[in-house]
């Protein structure tokens, strides 16, 4: 008795082994034959229109609403409320590496709110700080953007570790240095106007520099890795934190050289 293989069977007088599959219907042969060979991706890479149009739209959403908080003159019964969500908003987006669109012009709403105020009240102390620190941004997102387009210096890994580093540092010299102010006129003295405000404001500028670079470097990276569109959205998060960061070091220095009208 011929044994029968369940994959192949013996047919034909040469013996040769025949595929003795179950037969596709007409239907499977008709999906078969209408499925495409190559599956498009599911969302398009991103790129650095895109990159450029949501940093429009954040950095926009920021600029309105300080105007808006300038010319209302909001105070800070609302900006300080602001500024705490702001925070709490642009937290979840760092650490999460959210890119909803909501996390991140929410952010700039309401920091905008809160550099609305400031500002005003800087302007209403120091006729003019405002525009000199505005101009001091753009020559300094203008001047970073040209130092790494004409790349006269890349950011390394050891570079980045160093300026993350850095930041958390910073961070936590403000923080002591608020808890001291408490006990103390000053604290420690880094946030007044002397040699060593002075000191430490510049390394404030320089360090809001440093991370536009790796914003510069993230994004090109995400462009050549092909990441996905949305992610643009996380790249305009970075540039517009970098910028705040920026202008308020710059608008708090410029005051220790403005005089009181």
């Amino acid at each position: 008795m011929e044994s029968r293989n369940p994959i192949f069977s013996r047919r034909g007088a040469a013996g040769q082994q025949t595929w003795a599959g179950p037969t596709p219907s007409v239907q499977q042969l008709n999906q078969m034959y209408a499925t495409p060979s190559y599956a498009p991706p599911s969302e398009r890479a991103m790129t650095i229109d895109d990159v450029v149009v949501r940093g429009f739209m954040t950095l926009g959403t920021l600029v309105v609403s300080a105007a808006l908080a300038w010319y209302f003159d909001l105070g800070w019964g609302l900006a300080a409320p602001a500024m705490i969500v702001g925070l709490i908003l642009g937290l979840i987006v760092s650490f999460k590496q959210s890119t909803n669109p909501a996390l991140i012009l929410g952010y700039a709403l309401c920091y905008g709110i809160a550099i609305g105020v400031l500002s005003h009240m800087y302007e209403t102390r120091f006729n003019g700080i405002v525009l000199q620190a505005v101009l001091g941004t753009m020559v300094a997102f203008g001047g970073t953007l040209a130092v790494y387009a004409l790349k006269i210096f890349r950011p390394t890994p050891k570079f980045t570790k160093f300026v993350l580093a850095a930041g958390f540092a910073a961070v936590g010299l403000m923080l002591i240095n608020w808890i001291a102010s408490i006990f103390v006129t000053g604290g420690l003295g880094l946030r007044t106007d002397s040699p060593m405000g002075w000191i430490f404001s510049v390394a404030m500028i320089l360090l809001g520099c440093f991370f536009l670079l790796l914003d510069f470097s993230q994004v090109e990276d995400g462009v050549r890795a092909g990441v996905p569109e949305r992610y643009s959205w996380l790249m305009a998060f970075g540039l517009t934190l970098s910028l705040v960061w920026l202008y308020l070091e710059i608008l708090r220095f410029i005051s220790y050289f403005t005089s009181n009208d």
